[in-house]
């Protein structure tokens, strides 16, 4: 098998089921609203390379991805992936469902690995199996019963994700506020380059929200944001041929050297030094 596929024609709603596909990966494209991503390492440990970044992956392992992220694997023929689109399925509408929002695919501080233990492997593998079946019953409710699928893998992920980083211990309230940062960020990075733009639009005060990212994540909202506007700039350093300037200017900064400061703080080189390493390579 490759690519399993339902496209709806009239929604544009895609869900795709990816395997034994010695040339998956995923692009960036400028631009463009591609799919979402969770792709689960069915063979031996082996490198992802994720926004140019080697991580390692190993077996039993499900990565998350957003939209427009670049990856590959070492050995892409032993990974199953589902991809869809938020015209198939709207993580972001349905968050009170999935609570996942922030933290699978927008989460902008993290790469989400999630492990799977034996037992935990044999359920996602039965899941897998009737994402195969359901792909062959081609009848009016084959749409609604992939979703409903597609749904409960999300669930079932998040849950994993949710316990393997001590997630239950924070109150479901203050994980809310989380992961609304987490995808404002990812929404608004391009223009809102403040926590504060963020505190207001949430009506908390910027100690609150260091706090609480204090009490579960070692990162801070103000370092969360500017890694999130770095990660843009170092994709479109690599996959565009846009100048200094122009990428400065799609991420809301008025002067190239403000741009350059916050980078180099972040990266250690300069964005023009950045993309020569990368060129040489």
């Amino acid at each position: 098998m490759d690519i399993l596929e339902l496209r709806n024609e009239n929604t544009g709603g895609i869900l795709k089921l990816i395997s034994n596909k010695p040339d998956f990966k995923g692009q960036f494209e400028d631009d463009s609203d591609t799919e979402l991503t969770l792709a689960w390492n069915r063979g031996e440990r082996q490198c992802v390379t994720i926004d140019g970044e080697k991580f390692n992956c190993p077996p039993n392992t499900i990565v998350s991805f957003m939209t427009n992220q670049a990856f590959s694997f070492e050995k892409p023929e032993d990974i199953v992936a589902w991809q869809f689109n938020r015209l198939f399925y709207c993580i972001v509408d349905h968050d009170k469902e999935v609570s996942c929002s922030g933290l699978l695919f927008y989460g902008s501080s993290d790469h989400p690995f999630i492990d799977l233990d034996e037992e935990e492997a044999k359920k996602i593998n039965l899941l897998y199996q009737v994402f195969l079946e359901e792909f062959e019953d081609r009848d009016n409710l084959q749409e609604d019963m992939l979703r409903m699928l597609l749904k409960r893998l999300i669930i079932k992920t998040t849950r994993l994700y949710k316990k393997q980083r001590q997630l239950f211990d924070v109150a479901s309230s203050e994980l809310d506020i989380v992961r609304e940062y987490n995808l404002m960020v990812e929404y608004h990075y391009h223009e809102w380059h403040q926590v504060q733009d963020y505190a207001n639009k949430m009506n908390k005060s910027p100690k609150t929200l260091s706090n609480l990212f204090a009490k579960y994540n070692s990162k801070s909202p103000l370092k969360i944001l500017h890694e999130r506007i770095v990660l843009e700039a170092k994709r479109m350093l690599i996959y565009t041929q846009k100048s200094i300037k122009e990428i400065a200017y799609d991420l809301g900064f008025e002067e190239v050297p403000s741009f350059n400061r916050l980078f180099k703080k972040i990266v250690d080189t300069t964005p023009s030094d950045f993309r020569k390493t990368i060129n040489a390579s």
